[in-house]
């Protein structure tokens, strides 16, 4: 009996650390005292042909109040009308300490993972 309980605590512990670790990957906690700071673009991926939304990796350096010139690089779902390029400053917040966890602040991106899909919109 005592062993059949202790199982099933084990098995409620582990459910309860999946939906943690799994809520916390999707950005559903808030990031607590975010840094302002700038990405200095050196690298991007050649813009597609394509039209809409399309996958951008970049790679460049992080500067802000605590950070100096940190490298880092991505992907992103971004708009081809508006294109990065090399050398460009695009605006970041990342946690206070912890500019590996960098976001964007750009009206043409959105995550990499998660980006919604366009849809036709005749159905």
């Amino acid at each position: 009996m005592l062993l059949q309980l202790v199982f099933i605590l084990v098995l409620v512990g582990a459910l309860v650390a999946a939906v943690v670790r799994f809520r916390g990957a999707r950005g559903g906690a808030p990031m607590v005292a975010p840094e302002s700071g700038m990405l200095y673009v050196t690298g991007v991926s050649p813009r597609p042909d394509a039209t809409g939304e399309q996958y951008v990796t970049l790679s460049g350096s992080i500067s802000g109040p605590t950070v100096v010139a940190h490298e880092v690089y991505g992907r992103f779902a971004w708009d081809v009308n508006q294109w990065p390029s090399i050398g460009d400053r695009i605006p970041v917040t990342y946690p206070s300490g912890k500019p590996d966890h960098w976001q964007l602040a750009h009206p043409g991106v959105r995550p990499y993972f998660g980006s919604r899909q366009q849809r036709d919109q005749g159905n």
